[in-house]
Order: C-alpha cells, then sequence, then structure tokens
C-alpha cells in the first residue's frame, strides 16, 4: 500500500466577473452607454451591436441585474487590461497585517521578560500585532492568578502605546492575549 506523504493546500480559485459580450448578451432590451460616458438610451442589443461594430468596438454588458441591463460600447480588451492595472493597484496599496508571537514562561527572570518587551516593542513599531502567551507546565497550572497578573504586568510594561483586542483567555497550555499597536 502506497502512502501519500505531501499534503499540499489546493490554491485559491478567484473567480473574476464574467460578462457578456457582443452575441452573448440575451436580454430584449438594453440601455447603451457611449465610451465617453454619454448614454444613447434602449435600444434592441443588434441595433446595439450594429453601432459598436461601425466604431470597431464592442459591446459589453456592465450591469446584468439593471432592469434593462446595462451595456457600454468599449474595447472588451483594453477593459480587461484597466481591470487588472486597477486590481494590481489595490493589491499593492493594501496594508498586511502580521501577528507576531512572544511566548513568556511562569518562572522568566527580570532579563528575558525585558529582552522580550524590546522584541515586542520593536514589533508594534512595525505596525504588526502580537499574541503574547503565557506557558505553564505541571504545577505551575495550579497558579493561574499569580500567572495572569504577570501577563497583564507584562503588558502594561510594553512602552509603545497598544489597545488590547482580545483579552486574556485561558487555553489548555496557559494564558494568551492579544495587542495591537493604535
Amino acid at each position: 500500500m502506497r502512502r501519500r506523504r505531501h499534503h499540499r493546500p489546493k490554491p485559491k480559485v478567484v473567480i473574476k466577473p464574467k460578462y457578456r459580450v457582443n452575441e452573448a448578451i440575451l436580454a430584449a432590451e438594453v440601455v447603451v452607454i457611449t465610451e465617453e460616458g454619454g448614454n444613447l438610451g434602449t435600444m434592441t442589443p443588434a441595433a446595439a451591436l450594429e453601432l459598436a461594430k461601425e466604431k470597431g468596438l464592442d459591446l459589453v454588458e456592465v450591469s446584468p441585474q439593471a432592469v434593462p441591463p446595462v451595456c457600454r460600447i468599449t474595447d472588451y480588451g483594453k477593459m480587461q487590461y484597466q481591470q487588472a492595472k486597477q486590481a494590481q493597484a489595490a493589491k499593492v496599496k493594501q496594508k498586511k497585517v502580521e501577528t507576531k508571537g512572544v511566548r513568556l514562561g511562569y518562572r522568566t527572570e527580570k532579563h528575558d521578560l525585558f529582552f522580550k518587551k524590546t522584541q515586542a516593542e520593536k514589533f508594534m513599531l512595525k505596525g504588526n500585532k502580537i499574541k503574547i502567551d503565557l506557558m505553564l507546565r505541571g504545577r505551575e497550572k495550579a497558579m493561574g492568578d499569580k500567572a495572569k497578573e504577570n501577563l497583564l504586568a507584562f503588558v502594561a510594561s510594553i512602552a509603545v502605546p497598544h489597545k488590547i483586542e482580545e483579552n486574556v483567555t485561558r487555553g489548555p497550555r496557559g494564558f494568551s492575549i492579544l495587542i495591537a499597536p493604535e
């Protein structure tokens, strides 16, 4: 029997809006808009297509839900290119916020806490959120109140202005809190 070793995630499928073009427009009447943006009124798709062919352009259904549907006389290839450029520009402007993690222990010493605090401040200055985990092992799990105090004291020691996004939650391995820069 053969084993599958690699389970790769399937790529995400992005569904692009499909436009009906030229002869694919099925409506009985359509509102026609010129390439400059002027409204030509309602007419049959055949008449609108004839106008588009005279200008050497395509008839594209831009709003199929409208009654009657809205069609634009334009170059379809150029329209697709412009939309791709807009999508790329929007993707570049999008700010991606990462969540960084800082792990503490119940018995972590002051110097190590100071080092982890400076790391957390660096992450905050870069604009990242921080999930701070305080791990409890064995009998430390019985000291829940003191552990929670230690975690809140660590969060209070962070000098960078921040806000608590998720309050302290208890998990199977300890406590965690999510903070973000203001």
